[in-house]
């Protein structure tokens, strides 16, 4: 009797979606067209967010008019553009970020090694001058700012110079 027994047919209501699939398993899946940052994926040559979860709507992609117009203009120009999520786009340091940083680090040494308060920054000759003369000078923020931000940084660099000089 237990060849007659009949059993259920399986739930249609499941979701068709991938569960556990990443970015990175559809980029290794469909090769070099797609790439992945910051945990979204990318159509290379046409710069747009794909769904990484449906197989069937990156291959549609892949199929599409649009798609193929877009590859073949991509391989024209041999340049490689990706798109860049805006959170890795703020979190890059430009070198005119770390020459800002920089300058403003050796203003506050000159001032704390040559006994000038910091306030005298805020004075609009100095200023003048700074933005006139100094390269990054307008850069240079208030004295209740670089109290706080910079201050700090060097009261510790030179802490640290004194320390390694005693031993």
């Amino acid at each position: 009797m237990e060849r007659f027994v009949v059993t259920a047919p399986p739930a249609r209501n499941r979701s068709k979606t991938a569960l556990y699939v990443t970015p990175l398993d559809r980029v290794t899946e469909f090769g070099g067209e797609l790439h992945e940052d910051g945990g979204k994926l990318f159509c290379t040559s046409c710069n747009v967010v794909l769904n990484h979860v449906r197989k069937s709507a990156i291959s549609d992609h892949l199929k599409s008019k649009t798609h193929t117009k877009r590859k073949a203009e991509f391989e024209e120009q041999n340049v490689r553009k990706k798109q860049r999520p805006l959170t890795a786009s703020l979190q890059c340091n430009s070198t005119a970020q770390t020459e800002k940083v920089s300058v403003i680090q050796d203003f506050v040494k000159m001032c704390l090694e040559a006994n000038i308060p910091l306030e005298k920054a805020d004075h609009p000759a100095v200023r003048a001058f700074l933005t006139r003369h100094v390269k990054n000078g307008g850069a240079i923020p208030k004295s209740d700012q670089l109290r706080r931000a910079y201050l700090p940084d060097g009261y510790e660099n030179e802490n640290q110079l004194l320390n390694s000089q005693d031993c």
